[in-house]
């Protein structure tokens, strides 16, 4: 059986993303950090684990894939991230009944805070 162990976030600036992500997800350093590549786990252990790897990349719009992240209070969330560097992306597609916002970390790695409560 398969699961996923961690999810690869390609990042320019490694110690601002990491800065950002740990205080977003309440993550920890898994191990120790190198100049290129950082590996976070969640706090508490119970999750996927959290790569960033400092390679240049482009961002693409639309993302080919991005996280979405479970939020009892959404617009609690969305302001506590946006306060640690995070971006509202406003898309004019999305429905007006949607239960989730569009966020992009500092470097623009989009991803949606969903509404769960």
């Amino acid at each position: 059986m398969l699961r996923v162990g961690s999810i690869v976030i390609r990042v320019d600036d490694l110690p601002r993303q990491r800065e950002f992500w740990m205080a977003a997800l309440d993550y920890v350093p898994r191990e120790e950090t190198s100049d290129d590549f950082a590996l976070l786990r969640p706090r508490g252990g119970v999750g996927p684990n959290l790569s960033l790897d400092q390679v240049r990349s482009t961002v693409h719009v639309p993302p080919r894939i991005h996280l979405d992240l479970y939020a009892e209070d959404q617009a609690a969330e969305v302001k506590r991230l946006v306060a640690l560097g995070a971006t509202e992306v406003h898309w004019d597609k999305r429905p007006p009944d949607a239960d989730y916002i569009i966020l992009a970390d500092p470097e623009g790695n989009r991803f949606c805070v969903i509404d769960s409560g």
